[in-house]
């Protein structure tokens, strides 16, 4: 779709405008004119989904934008392998499912199959037909129920109870690392640097280190190809990889900011904040050794709904290493013992992220050779 800012007009935008009143960010929906109130709707919901805060409707925002207004019992919804629904019924659907004790996987609002599992599981306790499908009778069995579940999210339980499998030890896990962009995508450009070769260098030095410590690690693309982000993230999801660590840079059009900044999966939805607990532990653990071993600007970090971040089954982060517009951060990147002190942060971090407590280590204190021994 063409990408609408401020200044545009014609029927997506009321169409963008109708959405955006019915989620009670609009006062006035009846236009077709992208004016100040709708730039201003759109950067709330830009903020309260986890998504870029620019006021501008591309791809991602269209599509969130569409999802949130689908409310539970607005359509019929089942598991359809390739085509699955997606949007804020079937993230409530999930947020019900798990008070009550039944495990849809994350809350992400996409009906998967694990999701399907839940429901028909659902049904077969509550004495229904068990045929996946979400329906009125099965709609008017969760509202009959309470919340049986308490102390926090099963689903991070689940997801910290996966972590702690095998104890501290990295051997045999599986890291799958993603180098941004790709092929003819360069991503952002800077000062003699493309986004996406940095990517690919960082990538390789991480596979390096992680090897010798027993880890399978993989990378999801070679030098030339340029899988979009379903694809990677679906390559993440048949791999059963432990992790997904993307690595990207960023720019501004000012030369002035700079820094390193993570992100993992979170999101606003329908009656209570998501996130991957796990997802948000390594990646204060990432920024903290990235910051700790060099010295690019903290830029903190955040949740975000991404497609990436949002769609892979094993917990996410993605890295976005400096600013390719501003001069400092460029000329550290250029420098490969830059990279390789990247690189050391990023696995050391991995293993911090398995360590019990009570042998976890300073930040900053970790080096390669004493994570192999």
């Amino acid at each position: 779709m063409e990408v609408l800012r401020r200044g545009d007009s014609g029927p997506v935008v009321a169409e963008i405008r109708s959405k955006l009143g019915r989620l009670d960010l609009l006062a006035d929906p009846h236009s077709d004119l992208f004016d100040d109130a709708v730039d201003r709707a759109v950067r709330a919901f830009q903020q309260r989904r986890g998504l870029r805060v620019d006021g501008v409707v591309g791809i991602e925002t269209y599509r969130a934008l569409d999802e949130a207004h689908w409310r539970l019992g607005d359509r019929l919804v089942s598991f359809l392998a390739g085509h699955p629904y997606v949007g804020d019924d079937v993230a409530l659907l999930q947020q019900r499912l798990l008070d009550l004790g039944f495990d849809p996987g994350r809350c992400d609002g996409i009906f998967g199959r694990q999701t399907d599992i839940a429901v028909r599981e659902f049904q077969r306790n509550v004495g229904l037909t068990a045929d996946g499908t979400v329906g009125p009778m099965t709609l008017r069995a969760l509202d009959m129920l309470r919340r049986t579940v308490t102390g926090g999210s099963p689903s991070d339980r689940r997801e910290e109870e996966r972590l702690r499998q095998g104890g501290g030890a990295l051997a045999g896990r599986i890291v799958l690392i993603d180098p941004g962009h790709g092929g003819d995508d360069l991503g952002v450009c800077g000062h003699g640097l493309a986004e996406a070769e940095i990517a690919f260098d960082l990538a390789t030095r991480i596979e390096g280190r992680l090897g010798p410590l027993g880890v399978q690690a993989l990378v999801s693309r070679g030098p030339d190809s340029c899988p979009d982000e379903v694809e990677r993230a679906t390559f993440a999801n048949e791999t059963g990889a432990d992790l997904l660590i993307s690595l990207h840079s960023d720019s501004a059009p000012s030369e002035h900011p700079a820094g390193v900044a993570t992100y993992y999966y979170g999101a606003e939805l329908p009656t209570r904040t998501v996130s991957s607990a796990v997802g948000e532990r390594l990646a204060a653990l990432v920024q903290g050794e990235i910051v700790a071993r060099t010295d690019l600007v903290n830029c903190r970090t955040h949740p975000k709904s991404w497609q990436l971040l949002r769609m892979t089954r094993m917990p996410a982060i993605r890295i976005d290493i400096g600013y390719l517009s501003n001069e400092t951060d460029a000329s550290r990147l250029h420098a490969a013992e830059f990279r390789d002190t990247v690189a050391e942060a990023v696995v050391a971090a991995v293993q911090r992220l398995y360590l019990p407590d009570e042998q976890d280590l300073v930040t900053g204190q970790f080096r390669i050779p004493a994570l192999a021994g």
